[in-house]
């Protein structure tokens, strides 16, 4: 969907501001949804029926946008197709690393088959949308949704797993904990500094000359080296500490959108820029699972993964997305991707003065 949502968005007319803002709305449910599915999920034991509902009742939301309602319709029907389609992710984070135990490090191996998917059908749609108009998409995105429906069913159901209350005031302990504090700035900005990325690289793409199946490649590329780097993250935390990973991913991040802003035309550098994905997504994020895990522990881990979603991937992606259009409004595309190395910038100096890692489980 992000890869051709905005082409979408701009083939039917909308506005840049209009398309910052239905693109902020696929984050900006984030900030609620994970944290209500969370606490459920946490409080029944039932994640995996909950995905299973959350994978029907999106499907079934996301129909509305066959209507072709104006921006107000569209965007009600974003906000309650996206609160549902938002649950599935951070409960399967937690099905992952609960069905792992104690051999978390593979992690990667188990999520680089959500990169797999995404590049198969990054590259399908964008070759089909070379041969019919960017209107049609969502009947291309449709059966994407009723098989995230039906795979849900391929997952045994769990148990419930009720447990005994945390000691009172634990969870508002962990989250005022300086180093805590300092990792949920750390992804929020980074999510803010990705907001040009998920609503304007497309279109900065295409007004530098590059056609659908090329954008479509592109983005999947950066997956590829998010699915590499998957491959190898377990090698990686075991001889670097979260600091340096964190401190190293964030720099390569900066370096990226300067070169997207800067030398698009250059498709070597675009490539290069591309393939650090790798660092501005996947080892983060990969990092941040864990850290979750150390610091949030077995009774808060659900809401720990509430909170880095609905926070940093929500709160963050939709500042980010809905600054990104005043500066595609009142400037230029390039313009944005500077606005996203400047919050790196910052991200950084966070990073270096408070994050800690995590106590040992």
């Amino acid at each position: 969907m992000l890869p051709y949502w905005s082409l979408y968005l701009e083939g039917r007319g909308f506005s840049y501001l209009e398309i910052a803002t239905l693109m902020a709305t696929i984050q900006l449910t984030k900030i609620v949804a994970p944290s209500v599915w969370g606490w459920l999920g946490d409080r029944t034991g039932q994640r995996v029926r909950l995905v299973r509902f959350g994978a029907i009742t999106g499907s079934l939301f996301f129909v509305g946008v066959f209507m072709e309602p104006g921006f107000y319709g569209l965007l009600l029907v974003m906000l309650a197709f996206t609160f549902f389609w938002n649950a599935i992710l951070p409960l399967y984070e937690v099905i992952t690393l609960r069905s792992l135990g104690t051999q978390r490090e593979k992690y990667g191996k188990v999520r680089l088959w959500g990169s797999v998917g995404f590049i198969g059908a990054v590259a399908l749609v964008g070759g089909i949308l070379e041969l019919i108009p960017i209107t049609l998409l969502p009947w291309l995105l449709l059966p994407v949704f009723a098989g995230i429906a039906v795979s849900a069913f391929l997952v045994p159901s769990e148990r419930g797993e009720r447990k005994p209350p945390a000691p009172k005031g634990s969870l508002k302990a962990i989250v005022t904990h300086p180093a805590v504090v300092t990792f949920f700035l750390m992804n929020f900005l980074l999510q803010v500094s990705h907001g040009a990325y998920y609503t304007f690289f497309s279109i900065h793409l295409e007004q530098h000359g590059y056609g659908k199946l090329a954008i479509g490649l592109l983005w999947s590329l950066g997956v590829l080296a998010e699915i590499g780097l998957f491959l190898v993250m377990h090698r990686l935390t075991r001889n670097f500490t979260v600091r340096q990973i964190a401190i190293a991913a964030l720099a390569l991040t900066m370096i990226r959108w300067v070169l997207i802003a800067e030398v698009t035309d250059m498709v070597a550098v675009l490539i290069f820029a591309q393939l650090l994905h790798a660092a501005s997504y996947g080892a983060l994020h990969a990092i941040s699972v864990q850290y979750i895990q150390g610091f949030f522990g077995q009774h808060h881990h659900g809401q720990g993964q509430a909170l880095y979603s609905g926070l940093t991937f929500g709160a963050g992606g939709a500042l980010g997305a809905w600054l990104s259009g005043f500066l595609v409004d009142g400037f230029s595309t390039s313009a944005a991707f500077w606005g996203g190395a400047a919050a790196m910038a910052i991200a950084i100096v966070i990073t270096w003065r408070g994050l800690r890692p995590p106590p040992e489980q």
